[in-house]
């Protein structure tokens, strides 16, 4: 069977192979150790390496070069608000953080591949597998590629060492930042992550939705009530919401049956004995306020309850707003009956607090009856229909110019340097995704296209570099040792600890939010995973975004600069 795909499928039809490497390389992906699993990349690349020693059929770079070029754009598309916003003043200490974090990586992974006499193929494999960043990978070849006087042969040979050196460094690699981060360094310096992360939560003001909570918790409940009180009989609609919000209670009325019949009402309505009220409530409110003492008997009503709401995105850009908290806006007249789901900032779902500043461009999810919930975003700003349709002139052009970008070198000692086009791809990618934050009524890539180029483009990429390798990869890893995975090792403790020195006792950053720096700063998603299941609590991923998106940009160019530094 496996002679005849060798000699009949494959070798004509390279591509059938490309698709069962991903395809196997998802299934590896999904080995998993508690929190951390080997993950989809490294899984498409060890796929490619057994499949492609197996088989040895070549997959043209066009095809590799093409996905690559995809996940670039995609990657700085998506970090692009965060990498902007957080060379602004408040996220400073974390950029700084995050740059002492690749610093140290890039001259801790040099100085171990010039003491082992690395050549700069397994020096970049060490580099991205030791850090956990997989554009490492194309980013290096394509500057292997570059360098002058290696022939052809020997050009191939340091582009395949690149794969060899990551797929030996990085499993450990994630493994080590995880278990660091969320068990070792709490544990040597006698920190409660839980603890933290709750007291930390509490000072900085309980937002509306609780993240840790489990999935079956619903915040906004939907009730109906009759009310058989003679204490409310006269008592306006609005009268009763302004006393439970006197209370610190979030209760609307929402709509109103009487006689029988489902009745127009406004803030003026007057109640009566005997109607029967929708009540919209946060749950906290509704179990404080005790209905049935105050209101009177539940009942199911299916009409009453049934009415249209609507969850709408909202852009914020109304000046009258902008510069007001969470808690100032809820109090507006147009929140009567409209709660705040969920809030984005810089494109990414953003923990909010009560005393968080409404900024242009925040994005805004907002549920309630569709008569209340469309007043409430004409008064926030601009309206964001989901849509599942990607702007394609956006992403082509903005790979297009990144491409022409990147196409232009300088000259350095012999060496030519440029941003190539994938690397172009990664800038003008945070330039597109930075005004995709800032301005998000058009340029739309939805979370599933951004996957599809982020996510299965990068494992395209890596497949088709694990296939192209893998018929090198045994003498590669023969002529690199084991002693790779110990340096690798070494090579991603060090940074870390490097950035926690500096984190803890110099810029004096709260723990939690020092595990999730560190974390983004190493670009490592199961890291944070680790720390926020070790917390209970999001309060961590308050330090992460920003980190992440410096570390990406920054361990993405150290893949060519690893390059020009042996050369």
């Amino acid at each position: 069977m496996i002679d005849f795909l060798e000699r009949n499928v494959f070798d004509p039809h390279p591509e059938l192979l490309i698709f069962v490497t991903v395809a196997l390389g998802f299934l590896l992906g999904r080995i998993r150790y508690r929190t951390v699993a080997l993950g989809s990349v490294t899984g498409c690349l060890v796929a490619g390496l057994l499949l492609g020693a197996q088989f040895k059929v070549g997959i043209d770079d066009t095809v590799k070069n093409l996905f690559f070029t995809l996940f670039l754009f995609a990657l700085g598309y998506k970090v692009g608000p965060q990498f902007f916003r957080g060379l602004r003043s408040g996220g400073v200490p974390q950029v700084v953080n995050a740059l002492v974090v690749c610093v140290a990586g890039l001259l801790v992974s040099w100085g171990f591949a010039v003491m082992l006499d690395y050549g700069p193929g397994l020096s970049a494999g060490l580099l991205g597998g030791a850090l956990t960043q997989s554009a490492v990978i194309g980013v290096a070849q394509d500057a292997i590629g570059n360098l002058p006087g290696l022939s052809a042969s020997r050009i191939k040979a340091e582009e395949n060492l690149v794969a060899v050196g990551y797929a030996v460094t990085y499993p450990l690699g994630t493994i080590l930042c995880a278990l660091l981060l969320a068990d070792v360094l709490p544990r040597v310096y006698r920190r409660d992550l839980a603890q933290e992360s709750a007291q930390l939560a509490k000072e900085l003001d309980t937002p509306d939705d609780a993240p840790d909570q489990a999935e079956g918790y619903y915040e906004v409940v939907l009730r109906a009530y009759r009310l058989d009180r003679p204490e409310l009989a006269g008592l306006s609609i609005g009268d009763f919401e302004r006393q439970q919000e006197e209370l610190g209670r979030r209760i609307y009325l929402t709509r109103v049956r009487r006689d029988g019949q489902i009745i127009d009402h406004t803030q003026e309505t007057v109640l009566r004995q005997g109607d029967v009220v929708a009540v919209s409530a946060l749950r906290g409110s509704l179990t404080d306020f005790d209905p049935r003492s105050h209101l009177g008997p539940e009942t199911d009503d299916v009409e009453l309850l049934g009415y249209r709401t609507e969850t709408l995105h909202v852009v914020a850009s109304n000046k009258e707003q902008l510069g007001r908290t969470v808690a100032q806006l809820r109090r507006e007249p147009f929140m009567t009956g409209v709660f705040l789901d969920r809030y984005y900032r810089a494109g990414a779902q953003f923990p909010y607090r009560l005393s968080t500043v409404l900024e242009h461009g925040d994005t805004l999810v907002l549920t309630g009856p569709r008569r209340l919930v469309d007043p409430a975003v004409r008064a926030i700003g601009k309206p964001v229909p989901t849509s599942y349709a990607t702007d394609m002139l956006w992403v082509g052009l903005g790979v297009f110019l990144g491409g022409c970008v990147g196409i232009p070198a300088l000259t350095v000692s012999g060496v030519p340097i440029s941003l190539s086009t994938s690397g172009g791809a990664l800038i003008m990618g945070l330039v597109f995704g930075w005004i995709r934050g800032k301005y998000p009524t058009f340029g739309n890539v939805p979370p599933g296209a951004q996957w599809f180029m982020d996510t299965l483009g990068l494992c395209l990429f890596v497949a088709v570099v694990g296939i192209n390798a893998g018929p090198s990869f045994t003498g590669g890893l023969s002529s690199a040792g084991w002693g790779l995975l110990l340096w690798g090792a070494a090579a991603t403790v060090v940074p870390l600890l490097v950035g926690f020195l500096v984190g803890h006792y110099i810029q004096k950053i709260r723990f939690p939010v020092l595990m999730g720096v560190l974390a983004g700063g190493q670009t490592t998603t199961a890291a944070i995973g680790a720390v926020n299941e070790q917390a209970r609590s999001q309060i961590p991923t308050l330090g992460y975004t920003i980190p992440y998106a410096v570390g990406n940009v920054l361990l993405t160019i150290w893949g060519a600069v690893i390059v020009i530094l042996h050369h």
